[in-house]
């Protein structure tokens, strides 16, 4: 499903913030946690998802730098468009991560039971390493300590 609409950008302390409403959210399968791809004023294209704006709607952060693409300021007028990310991730996993889980079937199961969230988080510390060697040790010692963590919770039953 696609959602399109026109409102005014809003900043909230130091971020800018396109919101939904909970009546567009809540006709998603997945309702707030749909991650989704938003393009702005039909020149930027972001992947993201909603956060909780308190009144019972949402709100999909925007950062700087997509503001400063569209030549806008707050107040300003926007246009958008919602769509779901087929991509229940909302983002691509790095090959070093792949590769890594495709060599090594035990990391490969830690990572199944991983939530989305948790595997974004994984593969965010990856992306922000340029380094091989470091973005393996990364992922190693993410996987321990996450396995870690689910031995823990199996073993307070």
């Amino acid at each position: 499903m696609t959602y399109q609409g026109t409102q005014t950008l809003q900043k909230r302390g130091s971020y800018y913030h396109l919101e939904v409403a909970a009546a567009v959210v809540n006709q998603w399968e997945n309702k707030r946690a749909t991650r989704l791809i938003c393009t702005i004023d039909d020149h930027v294209v972001l992947r993201c998802g909603l956060n909780h704006l308190g009144n019972g709607d949402f709100y999909i952060m925007l950062a700087k730098r997509y503001i400063k693409q569209i030549g806008k300021e707050a107040g300003e007028n926007i246009s958008y468009k919602l769509e779901v990310d087929p991509n229940p991730l909302g983002v691509d996993i790095p090959e070093v991560l792949e590769v890594f889980l495709a060599q090594d079937p035990d990391g490969q199961a830690i990572f199944d039971k991983l939530t989305d969230g948790r595997k974004r988080t994984l593969i965010f510390s990856v992306l922000r390493i340029k380094n091989v060697d470091k973005q393996v040790e990364t992922i190693l010692k993410f996987l321990q300590a996450e396995h870690e963590k689910q031995r823990a919770k199996r073993s307070n039953w």
